[in-house]
């Protein structure tokens, strides 16, 4: 089902001790989520199973670290990213997720796996306005080379900065 939810200006926040929590097969389809990650959400339970995880997707999320996110954990590496998301109702809430594949016996991708909670103020300070850039930067070059455009300026900043992807995130 798809829902068309207009983005308002109203934060929720994170307590301090929450963990969203939830489990999505190998096409990002949810396959379990948590009280907490559906209280968030807005969602209902059986609204966020067998749908897409990208139905908490706000749209100042540029492209490119989500291409980021989902080629690292192809990989089967952990990804930590900050993440704004948007709720069921168009208020927003900001995470600090690490996204993690799940491995069966033989070691192949079965799913992913990913724990989401509060980020430091400090670090949204850092990651808001390199988002804006970056979909600018996606505006610019069009759908078919937006995400390649994003991460390419991701990639400059990083450059600039002298760190790993990994670095500048856990830094900030």
């Amino acid at each position: 089902m798809k829902y068309n939810i207009e983005p308002t200006q109203q934060e929720r926040v994170m307590r301090e001790d929450d963990f969203l929590v939830s489990k999505t097969d190998l096409k990002g389809r949810i396959t379990y989520g948590n009280r907490i990650f559906i209280e968030f959400s807005g969602f209902g339970e059986h609204e966020l199973l067998g749908a897409q995880h990208n139905i908490v997707r706000h749209p100042d999320m540029p492209r490119g670290v989500f291409k980021f996110l989902w080629d690292t954990i192809a990989a089967k590496q952990e990804c930590f990213a900050y993440v704004k998301n948007m709720s069921k109702d168009g208020a927003y809430y900001w995470v600090f997720a690490n996204v993690t594949p799940s491995l069966n016996a033989q070691g192949q991708i079965e799913g992913y796996f990913s724990v989401r909670r509060k980020p430091r103020a400090e670090a949204i300070a850092v990651v808001a306005p390199l988002y804006e850039k970056m979909l600018e930067v996606e505006r610019k070059a069009g759908p078919k080379d937006a995400c390649d455009a994003s991460i390419a300026l991701l990639t400059s900043v990083l450059a600039e900065k002298g760190v790993s992807y990994e670095t500048f995130i856990l830094s900030i």
